[in-house]
């Protein structure tokens, strides 16, 4: 399965690496982070299977997306956490995160290329994992009690990630 990345900066890194004490009382510690813009089920279409045609059938989709600088535009707004995710344990704790022009980027990508139900279209959380797993009243308590720095910042470009490999597998910039 592929999926379509905005890479997350050194800054909003560095914010997930200071909560990382805080996050020893989860089962499983996020140590790379992303911000998911769209998954693509190889179930779906040809083009999951394939990068090339992936990549190409995705540049007219960002072209449109972004503002006249060629960006979209995101930023960091708090701590939450998904009680039971769709897939996977949970709880999920994570650094919600604001865009509009990701939101609209995300409902574009899902017209072209249909959703992955349970987690995108009108469920989509734009948001960068730190913790899984273990108890909802810590996940509760934590958030409840940490608040983090807002952190702005403009992606120029997307990172198709490749699951099986767990590595990105292409870049594309965006404008």
């Amino acid at each position: 399965m592929f999926s379509l990345n905005v890479p997350v900066p050194g800054r909003v890194r560095r914010l997930a690496s200071d909560l990382h004490p805080e996050l020893a009382r989860f089962a499983r510690i996020r140590e790379r982070h992303s911000l998911l813009a769209k998954r693509f089920d190889t179930g779906l279409d040809d083009d999951a299977d394939s990068l090339p045609r992936l990549r190409e059938r995705l540049r007219p989709t960002l072209r449109i997306a972004t503002h006249a600088d060629g960006g979209i535009d995101l930023r960091v707004t708090g701590l939450d956490y998904f009680e039971t995710p769709p897939h996977g344990p949970g709880p999920v704790v994570y650094l919600t995160v604001e865009s509009p022009d990701l939101r609209a980027l995300h409902r574009r990508l899902c017209d072209a290329f249909g959703t992955v139900a349970g987690m995108e279209g009108d469920d989509y959380v734009p948001h960068v994992t730190l913790a899984r797993g273990g108890d909802t009243a810590d996940a509760a308590e934590l958030v409840a009690r940490r608040a983090v720095d807002h952190t702005e910042w403009t992606a120029t470009e997307l990172r198709i990630h490749d699951s099986r490999y767990r590595e990105d597998a292409a870049r594309l910039p965006l404008g």
